[in-house]
This record gives C-alpha cells, sequence and structure tokens, in this order.
C-alpha cells in the first residue's frame, strides 16, 4: 500500500509519501518522498489556492498512491485562521479526488496517537518518531512534511488494524 500524505497550511502544505508491503512477512514502513508547497504570504489568496491544487495534482499523479490521507480540521480560536485553513483543506481534498484517489481523513489527536502513543504530542516528538519508523537517518524536515508522513503512517497503521480485525 502507498499513501500520500498531506498536512494543510497556509505558509506550507506539507506532503509525504509512505509505503508498506502488507504482503510480507513482517511489513515494514518504506519513506518515498517528503516536502512541503511553500505559499507567498504576498500574493493573493486564490493564487496560493491555484498553487497548492496545481502541486498536489502534479505529486499525486506522480507518486501514485492508493489512498491520500488528509488531517482532518481541528478547532481554532482564529476564525479568520480557521477559514484560510479549510480553504487550503478543501483544494487539497479536490485535488485528491480529481485524481481518482479514495481519500482519508484524521484527527490530529488519532495521528499523534499511531505515530507516538500520546495525543497531545509536541511537533518534535513527532518529528522523532517519524525519523525513527521510517528509519532516516535526518529528521524530515519543514515540521509539515515530517506532519503530513505521521498522517500517511497513522493511515497504514489504521487500515492493518482494520484488516486484522476482519480476519
Amino acid at each position: 500500500m502507498r499513501v500520500f500524505g498531506i498536512d494543510c497550511g497556509t505558509e506550507f502544505t506539507g506532503y509525504g509519501v509512505v509505503e508498506v508491503d502488507e504482503r510480507a512477512r513482517t511489513p515494514k514502513l518504506k519513506y518515498l518522498c517528503a516536502g512541503a508547497v511553500k505559499l507567498n504570504k504576498k500574493d493573493r489568496t486564490h493564487t496560493r489556492l491555484a498553487q497548492v491544487y496545481a502541486e498536489l495534482m502534479t505529486l499525486i499523479a506522480e507518486w501514485s498512491p492508493e489512498v491520500v490521507a488528509i488531517e482532518d480540521v481541528f478547532f481554532s480560536a482564529n476564525a479568520k485562521s480557521a477559514l484560510k485553513l479549510g480553504q487550503v483543506r478543501g483544494v487539497a481534498l479536490l485535488a485528491a479526488a480529481n485524481c481518482g484517489k479514495p481519500i482519508a481523513e484524521y484527527a490530529p489527536l488519532a495521528v499523534k496517537s499511531a505515530v507516538v502513543g500520546y495525543g497531545l504530542a509536541k511537533k518534535e516528538q513527532v518529528q522523532y518518531m517519524v525519523t525513527r519508523l521510517l528509519e532516516l537517518a535526518v529528521a524530515p524536515e519543514p515540521f509539515d512534511a515530517c506532519d503530513a508522513l505521521a498522517i500517511a503512517i497513522c493511515h497504514i497503521h489504521n487500515a492493518q488494524t482494520q484488516e486484522a480485525l476482519r480476519r
């Protein structure tokens, strides 16, 4: 299974691709790529959204994942920030849907629980565990890319659990 994770943000939208061979005797996570779509704060909203859409469409087509996993919305005290984030998230959902990919959504608490074992883990703890789980020599940066990898790992763990329950 190949999973394309997306961590939506208004400055950086992180992405990461993780693969696992579920047929292997001991399935092992494999890092394929990670990065972030860097948005210019000086650009108008529609320009930034078009950039996120275009880059995600290209990346999803290039990596051909079986599923796209996206972090679910979280509640913010700042309504304006939440709306901007929602716009980016909507564009990411649209890109995945237009590529014909199934979409899985996970709350931040679920992602941190799946990767760190603690839903209120700090970004540094998530980065540390993602680095260890994927056996990387250096920690993925920026944090947005690391978070996207964590979202992909969360989906893989969730899918493995669901499969085990079906047996």
